[in-house]
């Protein structure tokens, strides 16, 4: 497994911008998917992004499209999430994730980002 740790959540007010980024542990991070995720109170788990291996094959919620932009640096084994133009809908823990065999196995403790209405 790999340990992840999120950070760079926060208060926001709506229409500002946050920048989250996610550690791992293992120096062979390149080698997978990696995903973002939230959870807001009394929802499930959604998706949010994901990015290939070597930065390509982005994909983002429809939610989230145009505002939030997810990138790796691999060199660093980090993953980020830059939220712009958020919306108080956007409040949520957020989480990050690595993918293996196609489904996500581990998980980070997660960042809380609030956007007031």
């Amino acid at each position: 497994q790999v340990q992840l740790v999120e950070s760079g959540g926060g208060l926001v007010q709506a229409g500002g911008s946050l920048r989250l980024s996610c550690a791992a542990s293992r120096r062979t991070f390149s080698n997978y998917d990696m995903g973002w995720f939230r959870q807001a109170p009394g929802k499930e788990r959604e998706f949010v992004a994901a990015i290939g291996p070597s930065g390509g094959s982005i994909d983002y919620a429809d939610s989230v499209k145009g505002r939030f932009t997810i990138s790796r640096d691999n060199a660093k084994n980090m993953v980020y999430l830059q939220m712009n133009s958020l919306k108080p809908e956007d409040t949520a823990v957020y989480y990050c994730a690595r993918s293996r065999g196609g489904r996500y196995d581990s998980w980070g403790q997660g960042t809380q980002v609030t956007v007031p209405s």
